[in-house]
């Protein structure tokens, strides 16, 4: 199993009993651009949900493989429902073009408790909808320095925490 993440430590990475893979998340608010970038891109593409034209866009072009936090940036809720960025619409989108889902621990850990409560009931939200449609989701730390590493039990731990059973959580790293 690999934890995902932006910085490569091998003295960190064997005390955690984790395996680091180094990742470039694709981050753009224009969808000219956005596109542009993923053509251009090699390897793994993770595209970071901004707001809805961007989960959209990566969710409909095959090349993408993560969908990372689709949540992110959402600021305004209804009354009757969390705006979590994923939809019934966009989990289709999602499951035939063989796209992951991806929740960020490094979301949580970065932010003030009120914003944490936000995030984590929006990620469970998500974790239903991808269940109900059946996309694969991953877990990941997404660390930008060595502090910020954790565990792949704690990632575990994070992922049963926001609703994945057994199973989703055993598939939900990268091999």
């Amino acid at each position: 199993m690999k934890d995902p993440t932006f910085i490569s430590d091998i003295e960190i990475s064997k005390k955690l009993r984790t395996n680091v893979e180094i990742v470039n998340v694709i981050e753009e608010i224009n969808l000219d651009k956005l596109r542009k970038k993923i053509n251009q891109a090699k390897g793994l593409i993770i595209v970071r949900g901004i707001n809805d034209n961007i989960n959209r866009a990566a969710l409909e072009n095959k090349r993408v493989k993560v969908l990372l936090s689709p949540e992110y940036g959402r600021k305004n809720d209804s009354l009757h429902f969390r705006n979590s960025g994923l939809n019934q619409v966009l989990c289709k989108l999602a499951k035939k073009n063989n796209i992951a889902i991806g929740f960020n621990f490094n979301d949580i850990l970065n932010n003030d408790k009120l914003t944490k409560i936000n995030i984590l009931g929006k990620m469970m939200q998500n974790v239903r909808i991808c269940r109900k449609y059946k996309v694969r989701m991953i877990v990941g730390s997404f660390a930008k320095d060595k502090y910020e590493l954790r565990s792949i039990d704690s990632l575990k731990a994070f992922a049963y925490c926001i609703g994945m059973d057994g199973k989703e959580i055993n598939n939900a790293f990268i091999e």
